[in-house]
Parts: structure tokens; C-alpha cells; sequence
């Protein structure tokens, strides 16, 4: 009897941080990652001497590290009432494209839904 309660008391604790710990480790890898990239639209300067997606593909290879990740990130080149460029960009593409010469400003793009019901219109 006394080797029992011996072997309870020395295993208790062990068994509790041992399911401590295993709790923990479940807690961290069933945490949502944080979003790695999202939509922002890129405002620029007119470029004088370059067509307008050759400009916002040179910014975003500066950017993204290689013109073929700039083509996978760029999602459209606006030309006419803007200069700029939407792409996929993490947090850190945003800080570093916010630095490059020639750029006024990036947002992260937003949807908006429009309201579809029959509500009163006044």
C-alpha cells in the first residue's frame, strides 16, 4: 500500500506537466497563422519615358525579388484615371514598397457590398 501511494504521488505531477506541455504545443499549432499577403492598391507617379505596366512591373520586381513574382503578385495595371497597380504584397513588400521612389502612397484594398435589399430610397 505504502509503494502505491508512493508511486501516485511521484507520477501525479509528472502526468500534469506532461499534459501541460501537450496542451500547450495543441494551443500554438491550432493558432491561426497570421494573413501572410493581402490586396493593396499602389498609387505612382505618371512615368515619363516607360509604358505604365512596364513602370509597375520594375517597382514590383524591386519589391517581390524576381520578375516572375512580380507577374504572380501584379493583378492589374490602372493606367487611365490613375497611376498605379494593385497586387498581392505581404506586410513587409508593403514597408518596402512604401520606400521606392516614385511611390504616393499604399493601401490595402477594401470589397464593399452594396446593400441588395428593398429598403426605402431617401
Amino acid at each position: 500500500m505504502h509503494t502505491w501511494k508512493f508511486n501516485f504521488l511521484f507520477f501525479s505531477p509528472l502526468l500534469f506537466f506532461v499534459s501541460l506541455i501537450s496542451i500547450i504545443q495543441m494551443a500554438e499549432s491550432a493558432r491561426p497563422a497570421a494573413p501572410s499577403s493581402a490586396v493593396h492598391i499602389i498609387y505612382t507617379e505618371l512615368p515619363q519615358d516607360e509604358e505604365p505596366v512596364a513602370y509597375h512591373m520594375r517597382l514590383l520586381s524591386n519589391v517581390v525579388g524576381s520578375e516572375e513574382m512580380a507577374k504572380e503578385a501584379l493583378l492589374y495595371s490602372y493606367k487611365n484615371a490613375a497611376s498605379g497597380f494593385s497586387a498581392t504584397l505581404t506586410p513587409e513588400q508593403v514597408t518596402e514598397m512604401s520606400k521606392q521612389p516614385g511611390v504616393l502612397q499604399v493601401v490595402r484594398s477594401r470589397t464593399l457590398q452594396l446593400h441588395a435589399g428593398l429598403g426605402r430610397l431617401h
